[in-house]
Order: structure tokens, then sequence, then C-alpha cells
């Protein structure tokens, strides 16, 4: 985007678990978005483009498998600036074994989902029972603005936190595995888990609270650059807004992307499909819930995997043919249109993730919009040219994205590194540098796009994946991915 002098700008693409500072525990967290938005604006960035900070489903590792489309992923939680952990002892009322899991997550060079999310959830839950012993049952004036965050926030946190406790009473078994009476949502079985779980659902109310408040802060201080979210296509089937929702959903049929020149087989992500008819007969509500959600997060997001909300790819759990819906051309159209106008409502700035394979009347629908999409260095080229040459950044779209790669591609030098000579000879022509290090960078730099984001990967020079394990474009596929600090990183950045 253009700031409001016409200039354009550019930032930093990076997942907030790869930023620790020197006192986070072994993940980046919402405290370490300060020191990192100082860095930024010394160095004359914008923006920092996150990747989802959506509440993972137990024993996914992707950001785009997430249990809630609202809530904060508790891991995101800076613990020691919690009043009520402070108030208890801090760190130094860990137990010896939680000291020396703290130690360990803290020297690590891979973010270990488990043993964090473990760490951060006891000592949370020590913090909350503090709370409750002094505030809630007082009912002190901290007491009553947890009440009014609840009041405000019921539109979503009340199925949320209620789903969360069932789903810790239920041993994190997928609701599809509950009683039955529980995944219906008889009204009857739903009071009295209510009635019976009230303390749990507090906590984890309690906890989106703690999140909401330190997020505010970071916004508060983060130097003039924006933050900029990103709004996942879909959750996970054991979500609470599947569950709350069911019959939004096709539970027999799973979303994915069609076989193409990445994948000869296509992708099956696993996560329920839309059943859009439904969803517009509601006049689109979720959505425009999501919305609300993302403005009162961030300055700005991107629409991930946007082809899907023009023409949803479909598997049918059966083996059945795979199919789209909506299926007519002219159905699509007005879908994505449709979506992409709620998307804007709030008055967010979005970009949309337009690659893959995505039919020519989506770009137009961006294009018409004024919506600008991705233009990759390495994927933007003259196809239909002698030679097949790379398209000079200058040449992009001036309401465009310019970046040189993305967070589930392999990173630049190791695109580099790989490529066939003359794959690096027709790319390096269109730049005068010489130098690796400004190169990979030059495409934001000389491109007239409107805004351009660097892969932290690529500012650093690293050559990890931000998942080792996921194959390009498939990261939702991917249940093994290991995510991290990479293992060259610069000294952490210091809060003091």
């Amino acid at each position: 985007m253009t700031d409001r002098a016409g200039r354009r700008q550019s930032g930093l693409l990076i997942p907030l678990f790869s930023c620790p500072s020197s006192t986070s525990w072994g993940t980046g967290d919402i405290g370490d978005l300060a020191p990192l938005t100082s860095w930024l604006a010394g160095a004359g960035q914008k923006i920092v483009q996150l990747l989802p900070i959506n509440e993972r489903a137990p024993g996914q590792e992707s950001p785009y498998s997430a249990i809630s489309a609202m809530a904060i992923d508790p891991m995101y939680i800076r613990v020691p600036d919690v009043p009520e952990f402070a108030a208890i002892g801090g760190e130094a009322s860990l137990t010896a074994a939680d000291r020396e899991a703290l130690d360990f997550v803290r020297r690590s060079e891979r973010v270990d989902h488990a043993r964090v999310g473990r760490l951060k959830l006891a000592s949370l839950r020590a913090a909350f029972e503090r709370f409750s012993a002094d505030d809630w049952c007082h009912d002190t004036g901290r007491a009553r603005e947890l009440k009014a965050f609840i009041s405000e926030q019921a539109w979503w946190i009340e199925d949320y936190a209620l789903f969360r406790a069932i789903h810790a009473s239920q041993d994190e078994r997928p609701w599809t595995e509950w009683p039955s009476a529980l995944q219906r949502r008889e009204p009857a079985d739903i009071d009295h888990a209510r009635r019976e779980l009230m303390r749990d659902v507090l906590f984890y109310q309690y906890m989106q609270w703690q999140a909401s408040l330190q997020w505010r802060e970071a916004r508060a201080q983060a130097h003039g650059v924006a933050l900029f979210g990103d709004l996942p296509f879909m959750v996970d089937g054991d979500s609470a807004d599947v569950w709350a929702r069911q019959y939004q959903f096709r539970l027999d049929a799973s979303i994915g992307a069609p076989p193409d020149a990445f994948s000869a087989k296509g992708q099956n992500w696993g996560m329920p499909l839309y059943r859009w008819d439904v969803i517009a007969a509601e006049h689109f509500r979720w959505m425009h819930e999501r919305v609300r959600r993302s403005a009162d997060l961030y300055d700005g997001y991107r629409v991930d995997h946007l082809v899907g909300f023009f023409r949803t790819f479909a598997w049918p759990k059966d083996g059945g043919e795979p199919f789209f819906t909506p299926g007519d051309e002219q159905t699509q159209i007005v879908l994505g249109e449709r979506l992409l106008s709620i998307f804007r409502e709030a008055g967010s700035t979005i970009i949309a993730e337009d690659l893959g394979t995505v039919p020519d009347f989506v770009r137009a629908s961006l294009a018409r919009l004024n919506v600008p999409g991705f233009r990759v260095l390495r994927w933007e080229r003259h196809w239909h040219a002698d030679g097949q040459p790379f398209r000079d950044p200058t040449e992009y779209p001036a309401i465009s994205v310019a970046t040189s790669g993305t967070h589930d591609t392999e990173s630049m030098a190791v695109w580099w590194e790989h490529a066939p000579r003359e794959e690096r000879g027709r790319n390096f022509s269109i730049f005068d540098q010489v130098d690796f290090g400004t190169y990979s960078m030059s495409p934001g730099c000389s491109t007239v796009s409107s805004l351009s984001f660097l892969p932290f990967k690529t500012s650093f020079r690293f050559k990890t994946f931000t998942s080792t394990q996921s194959s390009v474009f498939d990261l939702r596929n991917n249940t093994t991915c290991e995510f991290f600090a990479p293992s060259a990183k610069p000294p952490a950045i210091a809060t003091a």
C-alpha cells in the first residue's frame, strides 16, 4: 500500500514464533512485537506481516489449522507480563522441572510447541488460580474488567471457551468423538456442561483477556509500524467454529487444491467444506464476524487462498470425484466479489494471496476492486515467450505486493543454489546488482508495486524453510511441521 503521501511501503514477512527475544519462553510472543517493530522502524520499514496467530488445534503445529477463527493462541502470551504470575513470584515460582524445561526451550534452535505449550499453560493456570482467589471471588475492579471483556466479546468467546473446556474434559478428543448429545449441542446437555465446567470456561476466557491486553499494548508500542495479520481460508474441522455452526459445513468432504504443476495429485487439506448456499442465506454472518475480529487485531490482513473464496475445491470422503463449488464461473465471480467486499467493510487494508492455479477472472476481479495481489519474483515470467524470461519487477502492476517468496516456499538462497544455471542467468539478467544479498532483496526495492514484503529468511540469507517438512504450497496438509527460529539466528533482540 502507499501511505497518505502516495509513497510505496515495504515490510517484513515473519511468523511471530520466529522472532524470540532474550526474555521470551522458547518462541516469539506478543511481547516481542515492540522490539521487533522498533528494529523495523529504524530500518525504515512500515509493515510487519505475521502468519496467523489463531489458537491451533491440539497436536497441530501449522498456524493454518486453527481450533478457533477468533482466539489468540495462548502460546503467544508473554507469561512474565501477566500480573498474577508476577504476584506468585514469576519464574522463581516455577518448579525445578519447569525451570529446567524453560532453560531448554530458550536454548533450543527450534520451537518445541508441545513443551512450550505445556509450560505456558501450567504457568497461566497458576496465575489464574491467584486471580480467582484474590479478585474474582471478591469482585474486585480487576474482576470487573474481565467481566466487561467477556461481555464485549460474548459474540465469539462464549462458544469458544465452552468448546475448549469440554475439549479438555474429553481428553482433547475431537468433538466428533464426544458423547452424541454434546456433538449435537443439545440445549440441556450444553447447559449442564456450562455449569459443571464453569471454572475451566472462565480460565479460557481469562487467557484470552490477557492475550487481548498484551496485544493492545503491542499495537500501541509498534513505533508507527503497521501490524498485518493473516485470515486463514478455513479453520480445523475440530474447532469451536465448526462445532457451533455444523450446518454451514459439509463434513463428508474436505477442501484442498486440484492437481497442478506443483502437485501432480492435488492437495487434500482435511478441513471441512463450506456450504456456500447456507452461509449466503445467513448473509455471511460468520464471515462478517471474522472480519470484525481481524479489524480488532490488525491494521490490515492477508486473505489466504483467495481463489477458494471464489471457487472451493472439494474432495469427497467416500472417494468420489472431486469438484468445485460453486460450479459455474458467473456464480464464482459473484461469490468471490461479495466476500471481498465483506473483507474490506471494516476499513482494514486487505491484500490477497492469489497464488497457485488461479483463473483469469479472479485477478480481473482484484484489478476491478483495486485489491493488491502477490507478485513472487521466481514465478513472475513471460511464460508464453521464447525462453520464458522473468518479468522485470518494474513491470509489476502498481496495485500489487512484490516479494521474493512466501512462508511455505524454500528460501531465496536455497532456490538460487538449486536453480539451473540458465534459470539463474535469465533471472539475474534483469538486475544490475552483482551482490546476492542485494539481489535477493531487490525485487521489492526496484518494483513499482505499492507494497513489498521481504520474507525474514531472505533478509537474513537463511537457507531454512518456515516448515522443514512441508512441500511447496502444501503447508496445511503437513501434520509434522517443525517451526523454528532459524539455526543461524542472529542474537536475540534485547527487550531491556
